[in-house]
């Protein structure tokens, strides 16, 4: 597995070895040990999702206040823009966001730690979303920034109008958001 540090040092873009002929591929989707040693010490997962969702769709930025979930997210089937934006207080990434293409074709993983805001774009006519999580949902403790806060001014490469869900477009200011 190769890992790309990004601008905050704790999201992590992963890609694995894939190893294909005519037949088609293989590639080990998560290895505890390789992962580990990758984040820099233990993980534990609880939970894994799965989302299908069109062209268009926007989800997120999603967070918990408490018990704040890290993620490791891949794409199965189509393409997403995929952002992590940086709520941690105290952090020296605060308020900053950074951005990955996760393609059913490039394998491209990307773990999010604790206490960051996640959410994506689908630029395919669909994509399936499959993430690990590090703690349970938990509904009351779900908050949503506005997925285009003038602070954060996350370029989305957008062909209009996302179509988002009445949560995420009801989401509230960054300046308004605390990771716990």
């Amino acid at each position: 597995m190769n890992v790309t540090t990004t601008a905050i040092p704790d999201v992590l873009l992963l890609t694995p070895k894939v190893f294909g002929d005519s037949r088609g591929f293989f590639f080990e989707s998560f290895n505890e040990r390789a992962f580990e040693a990758a984040i820099g010490g233990p993980a534990h997962f609880v939970q894994d999702n799965h989302s299908r969702s069109g062209r268009g769709v926007l989800r997120g930025l999603h967070y918990q206040v408490e018990q704040p979930q890290g993620k490791l997210v891949r794409v199965v089937a189509g393409a997403v823009f995929d952002v992590a934006v940086d709520i941690r207080p105290g952090s020296q990434t605060f308020g900053r966001w950074v951005a990955a293409e996760l393609t059913a074709d490039n394998h491209h993983q990307l773990w999010i730690p604790p206490g960051l805001a996640h959410g994506f774009l689908v630029l395919s006519d669909s994509a399936e979303f499959l993430y690990k999580t590090t703690a349970y949902y938990v509904p009351a403790h779900e908050r949503c920034i506005l997925w285009n806060d003038p602070v954060l001014d996350i370029r989305w490469p957008l062909e209009g109008q996302p179509i988002l869900s009445a949560k995420d477009a009801a989401g509230l200011p960054f300046d308004t958001a605390s990771a716990g």
